[in-house]
């Protein structure tokens, strides 16, 4: 079997419309990193795993998907081809090593979807209830018979709009994603400028109180911490699955990277840094933290205006992370890994329809019915599965390829950096629970299985190949 067969997607031709610009770039990233991280994994980190040194482990994890970013920097600016890591695969690795990571992504995305529409959700019922308004019990949360529950309504809601503002063409979506990014950043404005004032400096004296922890096998500490605060950071690859989208891609999206995650990074820095210091770390153990501290300090209308832009907020991590999957499956289709109905593009704003539809589809449908408790978790350690494939990759580019010629990014200190990944990747990996690990042992067999019995005979190299 020919499992390691290579094709440089970069010399597909797509029909799609090249009008996304830097600022647009940027926006998407932004929009798909800055969500429920930066609202309630803050907290929780700060809680349960690093007390006010979770700006460490903020550090550290940027440092891992910074390096990760460099990658794809240079990975989107050498082949530049739509779908991400699993493009970038396909021409380095060969096939299978591509589907794998093609496929983590997808789980990655999809079930980011769910995840966030049902934090949305939550969120819009706190509000809702302090007005007295609360949905029938049957349809109100996930499927419990037990409690009376069945399905959740409002997370199903939530992922019909948003596919159906993913389903405009995209300008019109990231136009509108861009007006929702502007409330969320002045909605962190006023967290950090009115929450300095409130700072107790003795709220940061225990500074560590869960120590460094353990590199590999940790549960608690900053390093534990660090694999929490992974979660914060995903989304950054959705950048380099817009390339047939943008305007002179080999430079806009190596730049979109690396400053939508260096914006992202001080932002999480400095909501965290004042969150600690107006709250005690042991209190944040919420799910609206940032809310929660503003409350704590006297300003309930900061946490009022907080809370209602949360809500709109992870509305645009579920368009960003909406319109990026769709174009990674809509690459995988046109490769023949997946129906080929998938590809179908929309005649007049050239939008791949059916690949919108089913990531809608599935997350209303994982939303509404599967609680998601150990989502963080599960989406980590497959981001950092293909991430591991991504460093590797960059090596046996350079050693078949070359340097990169003029003009493309080159990212420094290759081997070294692209090892250091490794092993950071590793680390976080052993910080998670055996239930995470038989998860993901069960998304791989599943994974494979499609490959074997549907990519491998249906992909478009096979298809050359006989022909």
């Amino acid at each position: 079997m020919h499992i390691f067969r290579k094709k440089d997607v970069s010399q597909d031709r797509t029909d799609m419309k090249r009008h996304l610009k830097i600022y647009d770039l940027i926006v998407l990233g932004i929009g798909a990193m800055v969500g429920t991280g930066i609202f309630t994994i803050t907290g929780i980190g700060a809680a349960q795993y690093a007390g006010p040194a979770l700006i460490i482990s903020i550090i550290i994890s940027a440092l891992c998907v910074s390096i990760s970013a460099l990658f794809f920097a240079e990975f989107a600016s050498r082949i530049p081809a739509t779908g991400g890591a699993y493009s970038y695969l396909y021409a380095v690795l060969g096939e299978f090593p591509a589907w794998l990571a093609g496929w983590l992504t997808m789980m990655e995305f999809m079930t980011a979807v769910s995840g966030v529409a049902s934090g949305w959700a939550a969120y819009l019922k706190g509000l809702l209830g302090n007005f007295g308004v609360s949905l029938p019990t049957a349809l109100n949360g996930t499927f419990n018979p037990q409690a009376g529950t069945y399905v959740d309504l409002l997370p199903i809601v939530v992922v019909a709009l948003v596919t159906g503002v993913v389903l405009l063409n995209s300008k019109a979506a990231l136009r509108f994603n861009s007006v929702l990014v502007l409330f969320k950043f002045s909605a962190l404005a006023l967290f950090i400028i009115a929450g300095f004032f409130f700072i107790k400096p003795e709220n940061w004296s225990d500074f560590a109180p869960f120590g460094f922890g353990q590199i590999y096998g940790g549960k608690t500490g900053i390093m534990a911490g660090a694999s929490i605060m992974f979660f914060a950071f995903l989304g950054f690859e959705s950048i380099s699955m817009a390339v047939d989208e943008v305007k002179d891609p080999q430079k806009n999206i190596p730049k979109g990277i690396v400053l939508s995650l260096s914006i992202v990074t001080i932002l999480y820095a400095l909501v965290t840094l004042v969150l600690t210091g107006i709250v005690h770390y042991s209190q944040l153990n919420v799910p609206d933290a940032v809310a929660f501290a503003l409350r704590s300090a006297g300003l309930d209308w900061a946490a009022n205006y907080i809370s209602v832009v949360a809500v709109l907020t992870l509305i645009t991590v579920c368009i960003s992370m909406s319109y990026a999957l769709s174009r990674m499956i809509y690459s995988v289709a046109r490769d023949g890994l997946l129906p080929r109905s998938f590809e179908q593009l929309t005649k007049t704003s050239k939008v791949p329809k059916n690949a919108t539809i089913l990531v809608g589809v599935v997350s209303a449908i994982c939303a509404g019915i599967f609680p998601l408790a150990s989502i963080a978790s599960f989406l980590n350690i497959c981001t950092l599965a293909y991430l591991i494939m991504l460093a590797y990759a960059i090596i046996k580019l350079r050693k078949d390829q070359g340097e990169p010629k003029e003009g493309q990014f080159r990212t420094p200190l290759v081997p070294f950096l692209p090892i250091l990944s490794i092993v950071i990747c590793l680390s976080f990996m052993t910080q998670y629970s055996a239930d995470t690990w038989i998860a993901f042992g069960l998304a791989l067999i599943i994974g494979t299985l499609i490959y074997a019995f549907y990519g491998y005979q249906h992909s478009e190299v096979n298809r050359e190949n006989q022909s």
